[in-house]
């Protein structure tokens, strides 16, 4: 699932890491995303957010909306799906059954 804003994460590489926040701004050209209390003071005293690569989060809370809520029940079933027919073996008569 794609990160986007709102969600909360958690950095677990770099200088940053074991940080956690809220994601505040996703900068997809750059391939960047800010985070909540991650920030460095510039040279003129002002504070900025840092950019973190979003391959170098995990998520711990995603923001849920409708679309976001059927993509999860969507995959779920089918997960479901392939796990009930994950665990049954073939008999000889099944394989022959296919071969004319």
């Amino acid at each position: 699932m794609p990160v986007r804003k709102d969600d909360e994460v958690q950095v677990v590489r770099g200088t940053y890491k074991g940080r956690e926040g809220k994601v505040v701004q996703v900068y997809r050209r750059k391939w960047v995303i800010h985070i909540e209390r991650i920030t460095r003071e510039k040279v003129n005293g002002s504070t900025v957010n840092v950019g973190i690569h979003p391959s170098k989060v995990v998520v711990t809370k995603l923001k849920l909306d409708k679309d976001r809520k059927s993509l999860l029940d969507r995959k779920a079933k089918g997960r479901a799906a392939a796990d009930k027919d994950k665990g049954t073996k073939f008999t000889a008569e099944d394989i022959m059954q296919t071969v004319d």
